[in-house]
C-alpha cells in the first residue's frame, strides 16, 4: 500500500450557473516532504468548514484503482492525480477492504480511518457536471477521511502500513451502501450495530445510523 501523491490547495472563487462559489476542492500534487497536522496537510485548506475539514476529515483519500473505471466513464477528459478533490490519492486501499477504524501509518504520521466521502456540489463544479455528485455516489467509488492520530511528514511514494485493524470491521463501502439504503435487512441493522461501535466514526452518523434503526423498530 502507498501513497501516489498528495495533493493539496487553497480556496479559489470559481463561476457556476451563473454565480461565484468559493471551494477548496481543486487540490494539485506537491513535491517532497510535506507536514500533515491535526487538521490537515500544509498548504491545504477546505473552503465551508461547517461540512468540510476538521479532525474527522482531516485528509481525504482517493484510490488510484479507480481512475481507470473514471477514464472509461468520462472519455476524453484529463483526470491529473488530486481531480477528486484527494490529498492522498493511494494504491491498494479500496472500499471493499478498508474497515472504519483501521489505523495505518503514512510516512512519519499516523492515521486512522473514519467515514466515507458524501460528495456534495462543489464535485459538480470541479467536472463542471451537475450530474457528476448523483454518478460518484452510485458508483460506490466515494474514497475516505483519515483523522490524524499522529503528526508527521508525508510524501508521494511512502508505503502505508497497517498498524491495527478494527475488531468491530465494517468496510467502507457497506458504511457508504447504509447511508443510501432505503430500507435495511437483519445483517445490515448487524452492520450498523458494529459501526455504532467504532470509536472513530463520527457522532454525526451514528446520530444518523440510531435514527435509521429507530425508525425500524418503531
Amino acid at each position: 500500500m502507498k501513497v501516489v501523491s498528495v495533493n493539496v490547495g487553497l480556496p479559489r472563487e470559481v463561476m457556476w450557473h451563473g454565480r461565484l462559489v468559493t471551494t477548496g476542492i481543486y487540490k494539485e500534487p506537491v513535491g517532497g516532504r510535506v507536514a500533515l497536522r491535526k487538521l490537515n496537510l500544509d498548504g491545504d485548506r477546505q473552503a465551508d468548514l461547517s461540512v468540510h475539514g476538521g479532525r474527522d476529515k482531516a485528509v481525504y483519500c482517493y484510490p488510484i484503482e479507480h481512475y481507470d473505471y473514471w477514464k472509461k466513464e468520462l472519455p476524453g477528459r484529463e483526470l491529473p492525480m488530486g481531480m477528486f478533490g484527494e490529498n492522498f490519492t493511494t494504491d491498494g486501499l479500496v472500499e471493499d477492504s478498508t474497515h472504519l477504524g483501521d489505523r495505518f501509518s503514512a510516512g512519519s504520521a499516523e492515521v486512522v480511518v473514519t467515514q466515507p466521502r458524501l460528495p456534495c456540489y462543489k464535485l459538480g463544479v470541479r467536472f463542471q457536471s451537475d450530474d457528476m455528485v448523483r454518478r460518484f455516489l452510485a458508483s460506490g467509488r466515494t474514497g475516505f477521511y483519515f483523522a490524524v492520530a499522529r503528526e508527521g511528514e508525508v510524501g508521494a511514494g511512502d508505503d502505508i502500513k497497517t498498524i491495527s485493524r478494527e475488531a468491530n470491521a465494517v468496510p467502507v463501502s457497506a458504511i457508504t451502501r447504509l447511508y443510501i439504503a432505503k430500507r435495511y435487512g437483519d445483517e445490515d441493522v448487524a452492520l450498523v450495530e458494529g459501526a455504532l461501535r467504532v470509536l472513530a466514526l463520527p457522532q454525526s452518523w451514528k446520530e444518523y445510523f440510531r435514527e435509521r434503526l429507530e425508525r425500524r423498530n418503531g
